[in-house]
């Protein structure tokens, strides 16, 4: 008779493992200040209890950063608390009409920016802005060409893929300079090396 396994105990801040806990690595990025623009994540229900999942992470990191789960049953997304008019509103998704992020674009703004950033699979991501009804008027902006997906925790179905993590930080360096995409990727970096050591040659989980 084959034993169960025992469910791993967890950090109940930052998700990982108890010995792999990033909080002190939280509270050390915390402790810089750097300055963020409000990011809105727009997550999918099914995501929301997978350890596996990144947007918690930058929940984590940016003060500002809001996650809104989306897709349940009789529950709708409060349009009132993600699209604020003293901000421009700009939707991080590859759409036709998508826009490249770039720092003229964000230039061309007269109000600070606020990201909103689908979270799910791309298939879920996909259907966001047609489901959500109050984006309907809101730009799309997608990022410029850059270096291939750290993310190795999961299977990536495109070969220009990115975490949402990683999505957020790339955008966030356009939007406010370098610095903050650095440091937030040295978190990124630590939590995937972490978890892979841990796994001990496991796969990758499907999305």
């Amino acid at each position: 008779m084959s034993r169960r396994r025992k469910p791993e105990a967890r950090c109940p801040t930052c998700r990982m493992r108890q010995e792999l806990c990033l909080c002190s690595e939280i509270a050390a990025f915390r402790a810089l200040k750097l300055s963020s623009p409000r990011v809105t994540v727009l997550m999918h229900h099914r995501e929301a209890q997978l350890t596996t999942n990144t947007a918690h992470l930058a929940a984590l990191l940016l003060p500002r950063c809001e996650i809104h789960v989306r897709g349940e049953v009789g529950r709708t997304l409060d349009a009132s608390a993600i699209l604020n008019p003293n901000e421009s509103p700009l939707l991080l998704y590859p759409s036709e009409q998508a826009r490249p992020l770039t720092a003229a674009l964000v230039s061309e703004l007269d109000k600070p920016v606020c990201l909103i950033v689908p979270d799910g699979s791309w298939r879920q991501a996909s259907k966001v802005a047609k489901r959500e009804s109050f984006l309907a008027h809101v730009p799309h902006v997608t990022l410029n060409a850059d270096a291939p997906t750290r993310y190795l925790l999961r299977r990536e179905p495109k070969a220009d893929g990115l975490a949402t993590f990683e999505a957020i930080a790339r955008a966030l360096g356009v939007i406010e300079g370098p610095r903050l995409r650095l440091e937030m990727e040295k978190v990124f970096t630590l939590m995937v090396d972490r978890t892979l050591r841990s796994r001990e040659g496991r796969q990758p989980i499907d999305d």
